[in-house]
C-alpha cells in the first residue's frame, strides 16, 4: 500500500515537471487590420499562431497596420516582458521591432503605419515577413514565429523612397595604381632662345672682368699655390653645370639630387682652400 501511494506520488511529480517544461507562450484573439482612408478597402484578418495568412495584406502611403492580440502563457491570459511585431526584408534578412503596448490582462495592440518602416525595408521587391515575438521571465518558453507577410505601395505621386548602402570597413578590390607620364621638356624653340640668351652674357662676363681689371697673370700663381684646390673647385662648377643638363635632359630628381650633393661638397670644400689662397695674395699685396 506504501509503495502504491510512492509511486502515485512520483507519478504526480514527473507529471508536474513535464507539464512546467511544456509551458510556452502564444497569444489568441488575435486580428490583423488595414486602415485606409476609404472604408471600402479597410481588410481585417483573423491570425493563427500556427499557421500564417496564405496571401500579403497591402499597406498603401496613408494606411496603418493594426496588430492586436491577447498573450497567453501556458493558455491562461498574462502581461509579457517582451511582445513584439517584428517586419524583415527577405533578401537582406533586415529586420525592425515595433514594441505591442500590453496590459496586465494580456491584451496588446500596436499600430505601424508606412512613414515608422526604414527605408531600406520600404525599398523591398518581396512582401515583407511579419512575425510575432513574445517572450517573459522564468521557464516558459518564448513564442517567435512568422504569421502574416505584407506588401508595401508608396504613393505613385510623391519620390520614391531611395537608399544608399552605408559606407563600411572590409576588404575591398585591389587597386592598380596607374603613375601619370613623366613631365615633357617644353618646345625646342623655347630651349633654344634660353641657351641663345645664356649664351650671350659670357661676352659680358669678359667685358666686366675686363673692365674690373681683371689680371690674368695670376692664374699661374694660383695653380702653382694651390693647384688641387683650383682645379677642383673649377671642375665641380663645370660638373654642376653638366648634372643640371642631364636633370633637363634625361635624369629625375632621384638621380639628381644624390650626384648634385658629391659636387656640392667638393665645391665647398675646394672653393674654401682656393679662395682662401687668392685672399692670403690680396692681402699679401698682390694685385
Amino acid at each position: 500500500m506504501r509503495f502504491s501511494q510512492s509511486l502515485a506520488s512520483a507519478a504526480l511529480l514527473v507529471a508536474a515537471g513535464v507539464a512546467q517544461a511544456a509551458s510556452s507562450w502564444s497569444f489568441d484573439d488575435a486580428s490583423l487590420a488595414i486602415s485606409a482612408k476609404k472604408a471600402s478597402e479597410a481588410v481585417k484578418e483573423k491570425l493563427n499562431p500556427k499557421t500564417p495568412l496564405s496571401k500579403p495584406v497591402t499597406l498603401g502611403s496613408t494606411d496603418t497596420l493594426k496588430v492586436a492580440l491577447t498573450a497567453k502563457d501556458n493558455g491562461k491570459a498574462k502581461r509579457p516582458h517582451q511582445a513584439f511585431v517584428v517586419l524583415k526584408e527577405q533578401d537582406s534578412g533586415l529586420e525592425v521591432p515595433f514594441p505591442l503596448t500590453t496590459k496586465d490582462n494580456g491584451k496588446a495592440v500596436v499600430h505601424i503605419a508606412q512613414k515608422d518602416i526604414p527605408v531600406q525595408l520600404l525599398v523591398s521587391t518581396k512582401p515583407l515577413k511579419g512575425s510575432i515575438v513574445i517572450g517573459s521571465f522564468g521557464s516558459a518558453q518564448g513564442y517567435n514565429s512568422q504569421v502574416f507577410e505584407v506588401e508595401i505601395t508608396t504613393d505613385p505621386n510623391a519620390p520614391a523612397p531611395h537608399y544608399e548602402k552605408p559606407l563600411r570597413y572590409g576588404k575591398k578590390e585591389e587597386i592598380h595604381h596607374i603613375f601619370r607620364a613623366d613631365p615633357k621638356s617644353p618646345p625646342k624653340v623655347i630651349s633654344l632662345f634660353f641657351t641663345l640668351a645664356v649664351a650671350a652674357t659670357v661676352p659680358a662676363l669678359f667685358i666686366g672682368w675686363l673692365a674690373l681689371g681683371a689680371n690674368l697673370n695670376h692664374l699661374s700663381k694660383a695653380i702653382g699655390a694651390a693647384p688641387l684646390s683650383h682645379a677642383t673647385f673649377f671642375g665641380s662648377i663645370v660638373a654642376m653645370e653638366f648634372v643640371f643638363f642631364m636633370y633637363y635632359t634625361s635624369w629625375n630628381l632621384f638621380q639628381t639630387l644624390p650626384v648634385a650633393g658629391l659636387v656640392s661638397i667638393a665645391t665647398v670644400l675646394s672653393g674654401t682652400k682656393a679662395l682662401g689662397e687668392v685672399q692670403r695674395r690680396r692681402l699679401a699685396g698682390d694685385r
